[in-house]
């Protein structure tokens, strides 16, 4: 007998499933509330499931390639699903290699998103060197600006952030509305540890980006990432030295 996925995920979880391709922000609002409150402690894969019947075509996945986990969970819950990749270039190359093995191996559509600028243009406008003199103009214009601009297509965003990675990420929901942006956010991974994520990349031999292996436990640009040391979070190795924990994507 074939199960209907949507009718498994409301008996499950009470959740309703439906197309959600004509609805406005007001009522996407609501349906992250509520989806945010009955799937708090679903299964990330019945998290990505849900956003795929209910967004489709119009969720993206956004990823560091810090590893494929995120991915691979969505693209077990839909097929070919899109999965975004920053390429600020300032990436170590241990990174461009990872998202490349990724969309050689994984069911996913990759974009692969640029800068207005390359890195050389951004050195004669702005100076060189901008990610040690002004990190936060550099992390805007390399990452924020063009996530904006990708996303602007879609209903739904999702992302790997982890509860267990800082102070600040400490109760982040598994989906909820992303009020500066005007969509949903879906964090299917919200409640994970690192070990856990660990598990599922050995557990079906998913990709893992090589830099966590000397240390590297959260892989952003190469001019502003340390591997951590024993006892910090996951994000200390980034823009160590400074007040700064977040390149303003998730803020």
């Amino acid at each position: 007998m074939t199960i209907d996925p949507a009718a498994a995920l409301h008996a499950r979880y009470g959740v309703v499933v439906a197309d959600a391709s004509g609805l406005g922000p007001a009522e996407l609002e609501l349906l992250a509330e509520d989806a945010g409150r009955r799937l708090a402690d679903a299964r990330a894969i019945d998290i990505l499931t849900w956003a795929s019947l209910t967004f489709g075509d119009r969720f993206v996945v956004a990823s560091s390639m810090a590893d494929g986990v995120v991915a691979h969970l969505a693209s077990r819950a839909h097929p070919g699903v899109n999965v975004l990749f920053l390429d600020t270039g300032l990436h170590f190359a241990e990174t461009l290699g990872t998202r490349d093995a990724l969309l050689a191996t994984l069911d996913i559509n990759l974009i692969n998103a640029t800068p207005d600028l390359t890195v050389e243009q951004q050195n004669q406008k702005f100076g060189p060197l901008l990610w040690a003199t002004d990190p936060d103009r550099c992390c805007s214009m390399r990452k924020v600006t063009v996530l904006e601009r990708e996303l602007a297509p879609f209903q739904a965003w999702v992302t790997g952030i982890r509860g267990d990675e800082t102070a600040q990420r400490v109760g982040t929901p598994v989906v909820h509305w992303d009020a500066r942006r005007g969509m949903v956010k879906v964090n299917p991974v919200a409640r994970w540890t690192h070990a856990e994520v660990d598990a599922y990349a050995e557990r079906y031999g998913v990709l893992v980006n090589p830099l966590q292996q000397i240390g590297f436990a959260s892989i952003g640009c190469a001019p502003c990432t340390r591997p951590v040391r024993p006892g910090e979070n996951a994000r200390a190795g980034r823009w160590a030295g400074r007040d700064k924990s977040e390149c303003g994507l998730h803020v």
